[in-house]
Formats: structure tokens, sequence, C-alpha cells
């Protein structure tokens, strides 16, 4: 009974600093050609960052993870003469999706 008291004071406790520190924001104006101009003005950022950062970083992940999984394929081959290649292959094509992404996903994006 007391560890449920104690849940619904900590609750109504949390609810109620929500509310206290809860900011009302009103928008006046065109909220979309602000956007659209914010956008337009960082796209260039964006896809310097997402195609020199975030496509390298997940080729490097990719890579690692399909050489880990070939070499425990291979062992696994040695001891039973049966050689698993969906896994590597799954890993092997997502590798090529991610290598060859930078030059046609901003083209299906509209940016």
């Amino acid at each position: 009974m007391y560890k449920k008291t104690k849940r619904l004071v900590s609750l109504i406790f949390t609810l109620a600093l929500c509310l206290i520190f809860t900011v009302p924001a009103y928008a006046s104006g065109d909220v979309a050609s602000a956007v659209q101009s914010t956008w337009t003005a960082a796209s260039e950022q964006i896809k310097s960052v997402v195609n020199n950062v975030v496509f390298p970083a997940l080729d490097m992940i990719l890579v690692i993870f399909f050489f880990v999984k070939l070499g425990s394929a291979y062992f696994d081959y040695r001891q039973g003469n049966r050689f698993d290649w969906a896994p590597p292959a799954i890993l092997f094509v997502c590798l090529v999706f991610t290598l060859t992404a930078p030059t046609y996903i901003w083209t299906i994006i509209g940016a």
C-alpha cells in the first residue's frame, strides 16, 4: 500500500512540475515558408555531413560486421562442413547499398 501511495504522489508531483514549467508557443505568420527557407539554407550542410560522416560510419560498421560474420561462417564450415551464405550475403548487399547511396539518395528525397 505504501509503495502505491509513494508512486501516486511521485506521479502527481511530476505532472504538477510539467504543468508549471510548460510554456505555450504560438506561431504567427507563415510557418511553412520559414521552415522551407531554413531547409534551403541548411540543405547543403546536411548533405555534406550525411555524405562525409554518416554514410562512411555506416560503411565502416557494415564492413566490420561483414568480415566478422564471414570469419565465423568459415569457422562454422570447418567444424560442420556447411557454409551458410545468407548472413554474409545480406551484409554484403547492405554494404553495397550504403556505398552507392550518396549518389542517388538525394534525388529520391528531393533535396
